[in-house]
């Protein structure tokens, strides 16, 4: 079974990451939205939503939005924060999204890059694109793959809920690998990570072949400028062109 359909999927991996910067996120999505003009009620599709808590703030912020992500139990927690013009559904970012089309879709903090085969990838940008309006936003907040090359730290111990996460990074080949070891209640844990280090040029490539035009290019949650060699993130405003 591929490596994110089963750590996604335990609770160690919300642990772990919990103590995620939900401030900065709100305020960057903020930013975007009003960075991308979207229409008052927009729909919006949040691919690879996780928990939940990005697609419950946008629709707070007055968006109609569907939540999907491939993790059936994120997907079961999430739906207590359903409403009129918010849902949640397990779907997997490879396939073809139902539904109608939508003015935006937003793959946020680096839920992307998983897949071994390049064509899976190609298949996330021709499912969004069939199911964006005309003239549509695809948002792909990917790691910036110079910046990762140039401040990876190959060793660190993050503490838990009583939990010491011990977390080792590689790079092997075009691959940012994370293993991520533990004990809990004496038993012992691997994980491990897997994302593509897709260079800026392979992202555009994939998104001019599937009918997407860039608008704009960010390096941080701030929307600054995207540098090569020092902006943290990659954040890609696609616009679909192609019919």
């Amino acid at each position: 079974m591929a490596w994110f359909k089963t750590w996604f999927n335990t609770p160690y991996y919300h642990i772990l990451y919990k103590n995620r910067d939900l401030t900065e996120a709100e305020a960057f999505i903020s930013l975007l939205v009003m960075d991308l003009e979207l229409p008052e009620y927009a729909e919006i599709i949040d691919l690879a939503c996780g928990k939940g808590r990005h697609s419950v703030y946008l629709n707070n912020l007055g968006y109609r939005v569907l939540g999907l992500d491939l993790s059936d139990e994120s997907i079961a927690h999430n739906r207590q924060f359903e409403n009129e013009d918010l849902k949640f559904e397990v779907h997997d970012m490879r396939d073809k999204i139902d539904g109608g089309k939508a003015d935006a879709v937003f793959n946020l903090f680096t839920s992307f890059g998983y897949f071994d085969d390049p064509q899976d990838d190609k298949k996330v940008f021709s499912s969004v694109f069939d199911i964006l309006k005309q003239d549509g936003y695809f948002v792909l907040d990917f790691l910036n793959e110079k910046y990762v090359k140039n401040t990876l730290v190959e060793e660190t111990v993050v503490e838990r809920n009583g939990i010491d996460f011990k977390i080792k990074k590689k790079i092997e080949g075009q691959h940012v690998i994370k293993d991520i070891y533990f004990n809990d209640k004496g038993e012992d844990f691997h994980f491990f990570e897997k994302v593509k280090l897709h260079t800026l040029e392979e992202i555009d490539a994939l998104a001019t072949e599937c009918g997407f035009q860039r608008e704009k290019l960010y390096g941080n949650y701030s929307l600054g400028v995207f540098e090569l060699e020092t902006s943290p993130r990659c954040i890609n405003i696609f616009k679909k062109v192609g019919v």
